[in-house]
């Protein structure tokens, strides 16, 4: 067995470097003479004092760490081009590495290196950046074998073996990479790659070259890490995909993914059910429980419909409290009304939310593909056409899309345009209808109701349009125009010796005017009208909650003279504790009691005795016939309007029919109970 000293002592006759490497403690172990000189160190003792990892950069501590990895893993030997830096002065050479096991178990490296005098300033500093880049850069040879890597691409691979196809995770990049690569095209991809860190995103640019070494093909391929960038497109594409608070689907995912079923729908002759959902009340639970509430809610009903539609089909939000769920029938078995159902029959049990019990309804829109369109769009204002005609009827219910409903809408859309100009055009006029009194027939008063003479369909009553006037806020507006033309018109008929008093509707809505009160309040001034000649109608809706508010407004127009007339009484749900509150001057039976008044006589005659409890005038309305009159008659009513003496009629006819009944009045017998009658009807 050779001696220990005789064989260190050869080892320093030995021309090539030798030196041992601590990966633990970053140290020189020990060098033969060459390697001395090559550290430019005086002994070993003063090479073993250098601690080399004072200086290291980051990128050659990961790559010995790399290279301890592989000792510990199998015998290898790797041979690269190093720069040292003794004492601060460059050197260039060439080494060869092995794994060393020491006494006490720990991997050391075992160095073999000569200076390299034959290296290039561009060489050594193409060598340099290779070490020290983070772009892993590696060659492989034609049948995808490694030839090389640089130690940013040696860090990250799981195993030192691994192929150029096995790197990818999916195998058909991985396949069209080599494709591409054969055919002589240089590639770039961003692919899931298998590194040490689990499946990464990396930005892979490939290209064909020759090995130096060999000279026949081969492969450089870099790879940069864009796993963070990845993630955060990714993150941000869900964000506009997807709504932030439910998670589900929003407009912007629709956009994308419903036209390719639209396609399929046409193309195969299958129905596509598109059903729009919205939530009856949602605003209330804002308003009553909070907006937090109100978000908990919509994900709840959320969760309920994903969880029933499932892999079926698409469930998206598309705000506020509306949701959209898109069924394709590829099996052709699905029924639209009992899936509509369905959907309604998910939210009978109601949902707690913290500790609120929550009684949810739906109105659900149904539109079918290809039969109610071919597009997103026509589709979508179909379905939107059908869920307006469902939240209508206020019932939890599904209606289905049909060229009715788009007719109605397409003339409604065309009214409201029209409605916007009709104020500043000057279409709208006044009629009135007379009121009597039921025992003399006399006219004592008239109802103000607004017409509008439309350029093209004529005549219209409000029944075709004040609903599109509260719907689109102009209400007020037409309101007050009509208010201010009553009470000039009745400062002319009072001129013209004509001294009745009119009255005005006035709508709930108007109400929402914070100045309408003090509008009405200065009509006096403004128009010299009578404040005692002008009377206003108001719903029983409108006393709903015994509001002191509106206690104070009616008490204000009592105050300046104006009579208040609840119109329409017997409909609503006035509490008659409450009622003797307001300065009510007259109540006008609802004309739904005077048509079937022999099926409705005790509502009707217990109306007529509230009347007298409450000392004010009666009226009832919608009188058609003589039988009707002569009940009225019979039972004490004090004053009547109908068709059976007058229909609404222009200012100026009505003028002359009053004109008429006060030229003919001496000649004619007054209605009493025992002779009922009529004194005059007006055709």
């Amino acid at each position: 067995m050779l001696d220990r000293d005789l064989l260190l002592h050869q080892a320093d006759r030995i021309a090539t470097a030798l030196w041992v490497y601590d990966f633990d403690r970053k140290r020189v172990l020990w060098a033969n003479r060459a390697a001395l000189d090559i550290w430019d160190a005086e002994s070993m003792e003063a090479l073993r004092a250098r601690d080399l990892g004072l200086d290291m950069s980051r990128s050659v501590a990961e790559q010995l760490n790399q290279y301890k990895n592989d000792f510990k893993r199998r015998d290898v030997a790797f041979s690269e081009v190093w720069t040292i830096y003794p004492n601060d002065v460059p050197k260039t050479v060439k080494v060869v590495y092995r794994g060393l096991h020491l006494k006490d178990g720990r991997m050391a490296m075992l160095c073999e290196g000569k200076i390299n005098h034959e290296s290039q300033p561009d060489t050594l500093r193409s060598a340099e950046a290779l070490l020290h880049t983070p772009v892993m850069i590696s060659m492989f040879a034609s049948d995808g074998e490694p030839l090389y890597r640089n130690p940013a691409s040696r860090a990250s691979q799981i195993d030192p073996d691994t192929t150029l196809q096995n790197r990818l995770v999916d195998c058909g990049e991985a396949a069209a990479l080599a494709t591409a690569l054969k055919d002589g095209k240089d590639c770039r991809i961003i692919a899931r790659t298998r590194t040490n860190r689990g499946i990464r995103w990396h930005e892979i640019t490939a290209r064909t070259c020759k090995d130096a070494v060999t000279g026949v093909p081969a492969y450089l391929v870099s790879e940069i890490d864009v796993t963070e960038l990845k993630e955060t497109e990714e993150r941000a594409q869900y964000l506009a995909d997807n709504d932030f608070l439910t998670g589900l689907p929003n407009r912007s995912y629709l956009q994308t993914h419903l036209p390719p079923l639209i396609v399929e729908s046409v193309d195969q002759d299958q129905p596509l059910y598109l059903y729009f959902i919205d939530l009856d009340g949602f605003k209330a639970v804002n308003d009553t429980l909070g907006h937090t509430t109100g978000d908990l809610l919509l994900r709840a009903v959320a969760g309920r419909l994903s969880g029933f539609v499932g892999e079926r089909g698409i469930v998206a939000r598309l705000g506020g409290d509306e949701f959209l769920v898109c069924i394709p029938d590829r099996s052709g078995t699905l029924n639209a009304q009992d899936f509509g159902r369905q959907l309604l029959d998910l939210f009978l049990e109601p949902i707690d939310i913290s500790g609120h019990v929550l009684q949810v309804t739906l109105a659900v829109g149904l539109s079918i593909c290809p039969d109610d369109g071919r597009d997103m769009d026509t589709l979508m204002r179909h379905c939107d056409l059908a869920l307006y005609e469902a939240k209508t009827d206020r019932a939890n219910r599904c209606t289905q899309f049909s060229m009715d409903l788009r007719e109605r809408m397409e003339e409604k859309i065309a009214l409201e345009k029209d409605l916007l100009r009709a104020l500043d055009r000057g279409e709208f006029v006044m009629f009135y209808q007379p009121r009597l009194c039921v025992q003399t027939g006399r006219i004592l008063s008239a109802e103000a109701l607004l017409r509008w003479q439309h350029p093209e369909r004529g005549l219209l009553g409000p029944s075709l349009f004040i609903q599109a006037c509260e719907e689109m806020g102009l209400i007020i507006d037409v309101g007050e125009w009509v208010y201010r033309t009553v009470a000039r018109q009745q400062r002319e008929l009072g001129e013209a010796g004509i001294d009745i008093s009119l009255s005005i509707n006035l709508s709930p809505r108007q109400f929402s005017d914070p100045e309408l009160i003090e509008k009405i309040l200065r009509l006096p001034e403004e128009t010299g009208c009578a404040a005692k000649r002008l009377g206003f109608e108001i719903t029983e809706s409108v006393l709903l909650g015994d509001s002191e508010a509106i206690r104070t407004a009616l008490r204000r127009m009592k105050a300046k003279g104006f009579e208040i007339i609840i119109d329409d009484f017997g409909t609503g749900y006035s509490n008659l504790a409450y009622l003797q509150k307001y300065p009510i001057g007259v109540l006008k039976i609802d004309q739904t009691f005077i048509k079937n008044i022999r099926t409705s006589e005790p509502i009707t005659r217990l109306i007529l005795s509230l009347g007298n409890v409450l000392n004010v005038r009666v009226v009832a309305e919608g009188v058609e016939t003589r039988e009707q009159l002569d009940w009225l008659v019979e039972n004490g009513c004090d004053e009547y309007q109908g068709y059976y003496f007058s229909r609404p009629l222009p200012l100026a006819e009505f003028v002359e029919l009053y004109r008429t009944q006060q030229r003919l009045e001496p000649h004619l017998k007054m209605v009493t109970p025992k002779q009922p009658g009529r004194v005059l009807r007006s055709t």
